[in-house]
């Protein structure tokens, strides 16, 4: 009889995820007195906080099967977007819903070129990553929107009492999907279409129709990222965001979601944000050259990545890769 307590099942639980933040944060707390400064743990908190509310969209796309590439050119437009309404004279009230709202149109779209036109996720998001980009640049010239008005920033900077305004935002965000993925059809329906897509059809469930909302779901999130980060700059940047997908889908794996589909957590996705953040922030308190970290955030890409198939190849338990079996099996 298989241990309950298995490898898999403690990674899958999360345990080994909260472990190893825990770990994470005594060493850096020893290597670095001024990790718990409260201003630096607001940092923390503060620069992860779009990585896990876009991220908590991007996991329910993923366990249904999908992915999602174009977030980084959707912060820029958004944002810029958002900047621009402002700038006009609109209430900031209006400038942050339309930019929001630009980032759901380029969710729609993803969901129709993937869905419906049935164009590979990663092909299809890539082309809209550069799209989003490409009309950010268009209607600002390349030129960042600086003439905000005054109190454009509360968003980014500000504070509700000790915590940072897009931290409360992150709060409320992770909740909601949260509660979206474990309790309502979307996201039972999600899991049943990553796990087995024809047999969820075959089921009854709206397959197309649930896919798309996931991907308007991951648009709307990361227009909200957007006005935030444009809110924190207090200008519209065309040029944010770059790699930013990748940051978000580095917490979503490490979290455990499943590249194959069928398993996914969001507050699994949050512990891999803040894993994330706390190795960035110890990094830039330890003095590490600031061109390191996407280094490091690659190679804990690959290593969860290369746990996940290592799981999903063995079962229960925990065996060595296929390659690796099979490389073994030639040599003996």
């Amino acid at each position: 009889m298989r241990s309950r307590w298995s490898l898999r099942s403690l990674i899958q639980s999360g345990v080994v995820n909260v472990l190893i933040l825990m770990v994470l944060v005594v060493v850096v707390s020893v290597l670095s007195d001024r990790f718990y400064q409260p201003g630096n743990i607001a940092n923390v908190l503060r620069q992860i906080s779009i990585v896990a509310i876009v991220g908590s969209a991007v996991t329910l796309v993923m366990v249904s099967g999908g992915l999602d590439l174009s977030i980084g050119g959707v912060l820029a437009l958004a944002g810029v977007v958002a900047a621009m309404i402002a700038a006009d004279g609109y209430s900031l009230h209006l400038a942050f819903t339309l930019g929001v709202v630009a980032g759901a149109a380029i969710g729609l779209l993803n969901g129709v070129l993937v869905v419906w036109l049935r164009i590979n996720a990663v092909i299809a998001t890539l082309g809209t990553l550069f799209i989003s980009r490409g009309i950010a640049n268009l209607i600002t010239d390349g030129v960042p929107v600086h003439e905000v008005p005054p109190g454009y920033n509360t968003l980014g900077v500000g504070f509700v009492g000790p915590v940072p305004y897009p931290v409360v935002v992150m709060a409320i965000v992770v909740v909601i999907f949260t509660i979206i993925g474990r309790y309502s059809i979307l996201g039972r329906h999600a899991i049943a279409i990553g796990s087995n897509q024809e047999a969820a059809r075959l089921s009854g469930i709206a397959v197309d129709r649930m896919r798309v909302t996931l991907y308007v779901l991951v648009g709307v999130t990361a227009g909200l990222g957007g006005v935030i980060l444009s809110s924190r700059l207090n200008s519209g940047q065309p040029t944010v965001g770059a790699g930013f997908e990748f940051e978000v889908i580095v917490a979503a794996v490490l979290g455990g979601t499943s590249l194959a589909g069928g398993v996914g957590s969001v507050p699994k996705t949050l512990i891999g944000a803040l894993i994330i953040g706390v190795l960035a922030n110890a990094m830039n308190l330890l003095g590490v050259g600031i061109f390191w970290q996407p280094v490091v955030q690659g190679g804990v890409l690959i290593v969860a990545v290369a746990v996940d198939m290592a799981l999903r190849e063995g079962g229960h338990g925990w065996t060595r890769p296929t390659w690796l079996r099979t490389g073994l099996r030639a040599r003996g």
